[in-house]
């Protein structure tokens, strides 16, 4: 199924929340699909782990460019303080 800019989540059975939700807490957490599976059945939903497998693939490329899109430039120039100590004498 093809993701579009305008309706992302056109025909899935759940919301873009709860997909949202889980697929954040499968990237972020060191999580199983099946614990993820577990949180979301506690808050009453349904969910089979492969299910939310689909959604890792389908939806973590687009949250990483969204999330990420202008990586801090690193600073090419740095400088070392050296500190003399002097030790008996």
């Amino acid at each position: 199924m093809s993701i579009t800019a305008a309706r992302p989540f056109k025909g899935r059975q759940y919301s873009g929340e709860v997909i949202l939700t889980a697929v954040r807490w499968y990237l972020r957490y060191p999580l199983a699909y099946e614990h993820v599976a577990e949180l979301l059945a506690e808050r009453g939903l349904a969910v089979h782990a492969s299910c939310i497998w689909r959604w890792v693939q389908a939806y973590a490329a687009e949250l990483n460019k969204r999330c990420r899109p202008h990586p801090k430039a690193t600073n090419k120039s740095y400088r070392v303080d050296e500190t003399y100590i002097k030790v008996k004498g």
